[in-house]
């Protein structure tokens, strides 16, 4: 429960930007940047953000492997806490821009530490379900801080507020997390947890031998690559959605801006419960049925985008549109849930899981940079039919990837197979 609400208020400090988009936009207006720009400018923080949440993933999540989960995860939430208020006190581009990097930065490191907790908690038996409940953490503190931040744009409130009250949950989470969280399950007189037998690395809990012990079964591993490739793809469409849904229902669909906020909060809502069903179908169907579930769903999420690209401009009919963005969701996130939380956890077993973990997440973030300036401008020359357009491209190109790791899979288990045969011979 701490690794959860933990995690979820972090997902306030990030909402707050994708909310208070039009409202910032507004202000920027007011100091003489038209919208347009003042949307590109709002983008290219949100791109700048991504790359140092991609730099730390990369470069700083494999320190929880040395000194511990439980540190990581702290840095993650005191950061997006401390941050998000420099963000509120903030007036000009520049001290929103620097406060905002500073906040993903810190971020960064959380996701990773809840990993290298939760390998030193539970079995690997029961990762799909775990990791499944651990991931609608963010999911849930996302939707939920849309909905309250959308009630506070609602009754009249600014940027601002938003900002504040996204801080004062993160700064209550962290008050727990500093009192009760543990690292590992044996500190609590429990039998320690057990691995995947499969992992990389070694059963023991002890920290690699260096750098390159840490990281080169990693990099040797093919369906590892393929994994952060899918990783890569998949967050360049997450982070689209979480940064642009209220814009694209505000100024494309033209609903007010406190109702873009709310309903905005469909994508990590529907999330949410895709996340749990894959879960629970990766524990029952095992490795080799994430990679199905992988392709199938992406195959589908493909399908959902193009057909947002036949969406009209103006305010709609029917909330056919919202339903297609919930489509999205159940298609993609529940997989996406996979790539750094089960696989990381199967990789890296309780020696490299935070690295395994922020490597995946961090090739994926790159991509996810692609998200914020990227989408900006390709909404302003082609429209938001163009987005979704190439947002399916995208789609389409990662299930391709997870019928390719199906494969890889089902030949490792072939050649597992026969080796178990022989030995028994």
């Amino acid at each position: 429960m701490l690794l959860f609400c933990g995690y979820a208020a972090c997902y306030y400090c990030r909402a707050d930007l994708s909310v208070a988009t039009p409202l910032l936009a507004d202000e920027l207006g007011r100091h003489g940047i038209g919208r347009a720009d003042a949307l590109v400018h709002i983008g290219s923080m949100a791109s700048l953000g991504v790359l140092a949440y991609a730099f730390g993933k990369l470069f700083l999540t494999g320190l929880g492997d040395y000194w511990g989960g439980r540190r990581n995860f702290l840095i993650g939430v005191g950061g997006a806490m401390l941050f998000t208020f420099a963000f509120a006190a903030g007036g000009v581009l520049p001290v929103f821009t620097l406060a905002w990097i500073g906040n993903r930065l810190t971020q960064s490191i959380g996701w990773a530490g809840l990993i290298k907790v939760s390998s030193k908690w539970f079995n690997y038996s029961s990762y799909g379900s775990i990791v499944g409940i651990l991931s609608i953490s963010y999911l849930i503190g996302d939707a939920a801080a849309r909905q309250q931040m959308g009630a506070l744009i609602a009754r009249g409130f600014g940027w601002r507020a938003l900002f504040v009250f996204a801080g004062v949950v993160a700064a209550a989470m962290l008050i727990a997390n500093l009192l009760w969280l543990r690292e590992s399950r044996a500190e609590e007189g429990h039998a320690p947890a057990e691995p995947n037998p499969l992992n990389l690395f070694a059963a023991t809990e002890a920290p690699p031998a260096g750098v390159a012990a840490l990281l080169l079964p990693l990099a040797r591993s093919r369906a590892f690559l393929v994994v952060c490739l899918l990783s890569f793809g998949c967050t360049i469409i997450r982070e689209a959605f979480n940064n642009w849904t209220p814009s694209y229902l505000h100024y494309y669909l033209s609903f007010s801006v406190s109702d873009a906020a709310s309903m905005s909060a469909i994508f990590p809502g529907v999330g949410a419960l895709s996340v749990l069903i894959a879960g629970w179908l990766s524990d029952r169907l095992g490795l080799n049925g994430r990679a199905l579930i992988l392709f199938v769903g992406l195959g589908a999420g493909a399908l959902a985008l193009l057909a947002l690209t036949a969406v009209p401009a103006g305010r709609p009919a029917s909330l056919l549109p919202v339903v297609l963005i919930g489509a999205v969701a159940f298609c993609l996130l529940g997989p996406y849930s996979y790539l750094g939380g089960a696989f990381a956890l199967d990789f890296g077993g309780k020696q490299a899981s935070a690295a395994a973990s922020g490597i995946i997440d961090g090739l994926g973030y790159i991509g996810g940079a692609l998200a914020g300036d990227s989408v900006a401008r390709l909404s302003e020359h082609f429209g938001w039919r163009g987005v979704f357009a190439a947002l399916a491209a995208v789609s389409a190109a990662a299930a391709l990837c997870g019928a390719y790791l199906f494969a890889l899979n089902a030949r490792a288990a072939a050649v597992r197979a026969a080796a178990a045969v022989s030995a028994h011979d």
